[in-house]
């Protein structure tokens, strides 16, 4: 298990890399010093489902991490 957790990691942090990047967010450059701060759209289809999935391969990552440094 010592020596396969690394590529798991590896794995795991591609995942999520690329989970991250799949999300759109309509917001502007504006929006982040907020400008058009009233509007708020609620996650539907594929959106929350990156969502949810984003939130389950950090989880996973985060013990794997946790794994790493118990095993050593």
């Amino acid at each position: 298990m010592h020596s396969i957790l690394p590529y798991i990691q590896i794995a795991l942090s591609i995942a999520l890399a690329g989970a991250i990047l799949m999300q759109q967010r309509g917001a502007s450059l504006g929006s982040a010093f907020g400008g058009d701060s009233s509007s708020y759209t609620s996650r539907r289809g594929i959106e929350r489902t990156f969502f949810i999935a984003t939130i389950i391969i950090a989880a996973l990552f985060f013990a794997s991490a946790v794994a790493s440094l118990l095993l050593r």
